[in-house]
């Protein structure tokens, strides 16, 4: 009977995560009232499972319950609100990130089974299946026929990588130019405030890890704000296997701060409605970004600017 009530919990938590996204993604800040009613249509859920994730960010402090009013926000900034989705992620994730990181690595194969993971791990297979579901969510393992599942290709080798932005350079501008694009403000303001933080780092504070989670970030909010649903969901899906195959590289501060720039001026276009300027930004940007990684190596000097060998 324990583990029906394990399963029940987390999803619970997986439900937790989404309505601070949804918080986060709407600006709220402390002592905001979050209610049910707005958070069930939101979330695609009835108000039973809301009132249940609230009571589980209660429990941990992130929300606090007031007598006859309800819940209200807890979380002082959204810094502090970000950690929090952060650490929540980690909780649900963690199998699910084991799993990702080894296949990443090719320490196990493209096809698995949950009896074979769940002994790799020393895990219940209960808890195995829930983390390829949480997989299966974000696109990156589908179920075979049978008891298999399959991992996607991972953007990983340099041949996929090149295949990664032929398909970004040919669907990012058009998810902009799509008719009833609509750009999400609250979050636009958020982006550029960690973009702005990130450009006013010193150069110990202008980090791979610290761009690419910007990047994929606006990436992918440009994505959602897209009006066709198909480009919305392709691209967004798409992201989410950048994200799993990300891996820290050397690349210098100023090539990051150039990006990181490139981003800001994407988004000063969609916010004055200048789509066709977007897109057409969005492609020089894409092209940028992919000379970028093998010019690193010559601190940004083109082999033929660098004139004839001695």
């Amino acid at each position: 009977m324990t583990e029906p009530r394990r399963n029940i919990r987390q999803n619970h938590l997986a439900l937790a995560q989404k309505i601070l996204s949804v918080a986060l993604d709407r600006g709220m800040t402390f002592g905001d009232h979050l209610p049910e009613t707005t958070f069930s249509t939101a979330c695609g859920v009835s108000r039973t499972p809301i009132r249940s994730a609230f009571k589980l960010l209660e429990e941990r402090d992130i929300l606090e319950w007031r007598s006859e009013e309800g819940y209200f926000l807890a979380i002082e900034s959204a810094a502090e609100l970000n950690a929090t989705i952060r650490s929540l992620e980690e909780t649900e994730h963690s199998v699910a990130h084991q799993i990702l990181s080894d296949r990443a690595e090719r320490r196990i194969g493209a096809v698995q089974s949950v009896s074979a993971l769940s002994r790799r791990y020393k895990m219940p297979r209960a808890s195995v299946l829930n983390a390829l579901k949480v997989l299966s969510r974000d696109g990156l393992v589908r179920q075979l026929p049978g008891r298999a599942w399959a991992f996607q290709s991972m953007v990983d080798s340099p041949d996929a990588v090149e295949d990664s932005f032929d398909f970004r350079i040919v669907m990012e501008p058009q998810a902009v130019l799509a008719p009833d694009f609509v750009l999400d403000t609250k979050r636009a303001s958020l982006l550029r405030e960690q973009m702005s933080g990130f450009l006013n780092a010193g150069d110990t504070g202008v980090t791979p890890a610290g761009f690419g989670r910007i990047d994929i970030a606006f990436h992918t909010f440009v994505a959602e704000c897209s009006g066709n649903r198909f480009l919305r969901a392709s691209l967004s899906a798409h992201h989410r296997l950048r994200k799993a195959s990300q891996k820290t590289a050397s690349t210098p501060a100023f090539r990051l701060r150039q990006a990181m720039l490139e981003h800001l001026e994407i988004l000063d276009s969609l916010e004055r409605n200048q789509f066709q300027l977007a897109a057409d930004q969005i492609t020089v940007h894409l092209r940028r970004s992919r000379i970028r990684k093998p010019q690193a190596a010559n601190r940004g000097i083109p082999p033929l600017a660098k004139g004839p060998r001695t």
